[in-house]
């Protein structure tokens, strides 16, 4: 549940999420689930030459298992709280 609300603290922030096809899409990241599927709106693809048909899609709902990265930015992200986080997880388990 570490990601699930690292994700949710995120909601309404700008991110780049690359699928494991090479899609890069940019968008606005409206909500994410417990199992980190990702919806986005206002979206748009890195590159529009190789989509084209992806111009036209506005909002996109990716299941967790097509995801390579999700970039965040960095100004939004305490990294600090997380890697605290994580660690406190990993030596309780």
């Amino acid at each position: 549940m570490l990601f699930y609300s690292f994700f949710k603290s995120l909601v309404g922030k700008d991110v780049v999420v690359e699928l494991k096809n090479d899609l890069s899409i940019c968008g606005t990241l409206h909500s994410v689930d417990q199992f980190l599927n990702i919806k986005l709106t206002d979206i748009q693809v890195t590159d529009p030459d190789t989509y084209p048909h992806m111009l036209s899609v506005k909002n996109c709902f990716i299941r967790c298992s097509v995801v390579r990265y999700v970039q965040l930015p960095a100004d939004e992200c305490d990294t600090q709280l997380l890697q605290r986080c994580s660690k406190k997880r990993g030596s309780s388990e």
